[in-house]
């Protein structure tokens, strides 16, 4: 699901339900899920496990993949990734940090956001843009769509950035053709000698779920 949306360089590993609940985590990755819940300590290694699968397909030993700052994981140098966890799902995407400067990934269960949520994660223009769209296509959860898409673009900003995007400084266009489009309403990050003002997306759904990713290009 999560690979239709992102260049072909990029590779992804997803699993669905118990797949991979199994798996072992290095012990300083165990240490830090010691006081963690059981559906928490689930997905944690599950995701974990379809890092590490990614990484060897880019021929990079398996490695321990310990949250950083914010809780970024922390990527092996030389590649840029993304992980996301819901109920039955969980994904990863790697890159090599020649081919992409950045890139951000999230899934969700496919259905409406909870009761008042809505006016938190979004500006009121995007809520118009909102209903305009279910009007359009009322098969979507639009609102659990722009949440998704805030989640992807804050995953990409992240690594570039070092600094915390509110969902009120990201103005997203989403498009019932499957693409989004996130102008940035604070400076955006400097990728070479470039400074961004927007990041481009795409979003799909499957299977229950909405999914969303954002790849960011070198110049």
């Amino acid at each position: 699901m999560i690979e239709e949306l992102l260049p072909a360089s990029v590779v992804t590993v997803e699993a669905y339900g118990q797949d991979g609940a199994d798996t072992p985590l290095y012990p300083e990755e165990a240490a830090l899920m010691t006081r963690a819940v059981a559906k928490r300590r689930r997905e944690f290694a599950v995701v974990r496990s379809c890092a590490r699968r990614a990484m060897e397909k880019l021929g990079v030993p398996p490695q321990p993949i310990l949250p950083g700052e914010r809780g970024a994981p922390g990527w092996p140098a030389g590649l840029a990734g993304s992980m996301t966890h819901c109920d039955g799902y969980c994904a990863a995407a790697l890159v090599r940090a020649a081919d992409l400067a950045s890139l951000g990934i999230d899934a969700e269960v496919h259905g409406p956001l909870p009761e008042g949520v809505l006016p938190s994660v979004s500006l009121p223009s995007e809520a118009e843009h909102l209903r305009r769209l279910a009007a359009q296509r009322p098969d979507i959860h639009w609102d659990r769509l722009l949440f998704s898409a805030k989640e992807s673009v804050y995953k990409a900003w992240f690594p570039l950035t070092g600094k915390w995007l509110d969902f009120m400084e990201a103005d997203i266009e989403l498009s019932v053709d499957g693409g989004f489009s996130a102008a940035l309403l604070v400076p955006g990050p400097l990728v070479g000698d470039r400074r961004l003002d927007r990041f481009e997306g795409r979003w799909t759904t499957s299977r229950g779920l909405v999914a969303t990713a954002v790849a960011v290009p070198h110049p």
